[in-house]
């Protein structure tokens, strides 16, 4: 998953401002990069509860960027961030792995308080057991 952050910080780095006087902590690539990396990592982790995930992360690089380069780079963080999406949708399981190095578990929690143990199903995220949970929550949106 980190070609897709890698991708956006290479496509973006010759557009990003020089840093100013003040050189006290990590400089403006370092930050993009760093923004690039978390926003694909909540992606593959918690893309159910991402809703915007190419304006959010636009919104946190944008200082970065003189007024001349903000189209190009909120058009690049976009198609970058709809191909991360596509692939996760292709390959949730795998993607999952790659961010974190273990299986995807159920989003739910047991009657204990838990966390459902069991894999879930790639398109909402919860196991059989606790898919009437996905159902409660498509109610509430379309409320």
């Amino acid at each position: 998953m980190y070609q897709f952050s890698r991708a956006i910080y290479r496509e973006l780095a010759p557009f990003i401002v020089s840093p100013g006087r003040c050189t006290e902590g990590p400089g403006p690539h370092t930050k993009v990069l760093r923004a690039c990396e978390a926003a694909v990592r909540r992606l593959a982790t918690d893309r159910h509860y991402f809703a915007r995930p190419a304006r959010t992360l636009f919104g946190d690089i944008r200082i970065y960027f003189p007024m001349s380069a903000q189209r190009r780079a909120y058009d690049v963080v976009t198609r970058y961030m709809e191909l991360a999406q596509r692939y996760l949708d292709a390959n949730p399981v795998a993607a999952h792995d790659a961010m974190n190095g273990g299986p995807m578990r159920c989003r739910a929690t047991t009657r204990k308080g838990d966390a459902c143990q069991r894999v879930p199903l790639p398109h909402n995220g919860y196991c059989p057991s606790h898919q009437h949970l996905a159902d409660t929550e498509d109610r509430e949106l379309a409320a």
